[in-house]
């Protein structure tokens, strides 16, 4: 799953290492923009609805985060 979530950020963020940092938001390396479009791809791959209460920086600042809040919104649908 890492691995997939991964190709879709990297495909819609070439620019970014998701790989190389556990602080995206925090350091700055993402801003509101991006997160939109994270939410978008991966809305669109995983057929998932992200919720309000679920966009919190801590969700979106490592690929590990962002794997499990798939992950969990995948088995609450």
């Amino acid at each position: 799953m890492e691995q997939k979530v991964l190709n879709v950020l990297q495909e819609e963020f070439p620019e970014v290492d998701f790989e190389a940092s556990d602080a995206l938001v925090d350091d700055g390396i993402l801003d509101s923009l991006m997160i939109t479009g994270i939410i978008a791809a991966l809305s669109l791959e995983f057929e998932i609805n992200i919720p309000y209460e679920e966009i919190i920086e801590d969700n979106f600042n490592s690929i590990k985060r962002l794997v499990n809040m798939v992950e969990r919104l995948q088995k609450g649908c």
